[in-house]
């Protein structure tokens, strides 16, 4: 039986817990997809400092500051998502939507992916996913992401890989609930 997650507003005081379960999540997911050497020894402390990063930045305008969700369950960090308004684009980038490797398939990303979609109705979400991680691609189509564009993603170490574009439009939302 899936639990609901309790979903806050997280902030400067997650980056470490953030930082490690997007470790974690990556040296999972992608483990057969990415080389081995993008996902080596220095990826806790790359995650550390880009986590310790995006969570002090001033970004200046209200509209421009992304949001940082995390799920917890029982007290514990589950998973999070992170929104990245793009300003000129007029549309959100869901940057990162991960959650604790022991608990996939446990409602944990689909109640971030909600709540992700409850924060932005009035602008296009949009994520960008590895081809190779088929598991996050069909997740994201059974949750109504419309496939948007194919291109290439930069890894650490200079590793390129295709991905794919999922975006949810504001009036196609309501149709889906």
């Amino acid at each position: 039986m899936n639990r609901q997650p309790a979903i806050r507003v997280g902030g400067a005081a997650d980056a470490e817990t953030v930082a490690a379960l997007h470790s974690e999540s990556w040296s999972t997911a992608y483990e057969g997809i990415v080389p081995p050497e993008a996902l080596g020894d220095g990826l806790a402390e790359q995650r550390r400092e880009v986590w310790a990063i995006r969570l002090t930045a001033d970004y200046g305008e209200s509209a421009n500051l992304p949001l940082l969700l995390i799920a917890e369950l029982d007290g514990e960090t589950a998973g999070f998502a992170y929104l990245v308004p793009q300003t000129g684009e007029g549309r959100v980038l869901l940057d990162s939507l991960h959650v604790r490797p022991a608990l996939t398939g446990g409602g944990v990303g689909r109640a971030l992916l909600r709540e992700a979609l409850a924060r932005t109705p009035h602008a296009p979400l949009y994520l960008e996913v590895l081809r190779g991680n088929t598991r996050a691609v069909a997740f994201y189509e059974r949750e109504g992401g419309v496939r948007t564009d194919e291109r290439e993603g930069h890894f650490p170490g200079g590793c390129v890989l295709p991905e794919y574009e999922y975006t949810w439009l504001p009036g196609a939302r309501e149709a889906e609930d």
